[in-house]
């Protein structure tokens, strides 16, 4: 079952899905900039209900307010590359890791401190 769902033709097309969703979700609501940035369509200036915590990966697209330092894009890459290989079903698995972004095993590779989560070390 893995090997059809993770980091397959089906979890690809998942992730294309994801981000034409994405792109739909980020013009209809994005008030601000729309650019690529470090392989991720960001799209900024949308409303706080738009998106959740600081902003949300979906697919390829990064959707948020202007939460966009170069510390969280790396992180939102990271979350890309789930999606790339997950697919659809990388928001269930999202949601069955848990809300708290410190122990949910996705926010933790991403880099909790990229992400905001943890105050950076020095």
């Amino acid at each position: 079952m893995r090997r059809i769902l993770f980091d397959s033709p089906i979890s690809r097309l998942g992730y294309l899905y994801a981000t034409l969703v994405g792109i739909i979700w980020g013009f209809v609501w994005s008030t601000g900039r729309v650019e690529r940035r470090g392989g991720l369509i960001v799209f900024r200036g949308l409303p706080g209900w738009a998106f959740a915590r600081g902003g949300s990966c979906v697919g390829g697209c990064y959707l948020t307010d202007q939460n966009v330092s170069e510390e969280v894009l790396e992180h939102e890459v990271v979350h890309k590359r789930q999606w790339q290989r997950y697919g659809m079903v990388f928001p269930v698995l999202y949601f069955l890791a848990g809300r708290n972004p410190l122990n949910n095993r996705f926010e933790i590779e991403a880099g909790l401190e990229k992400g905001g989560y943890l105050p950076r070390r020095r």
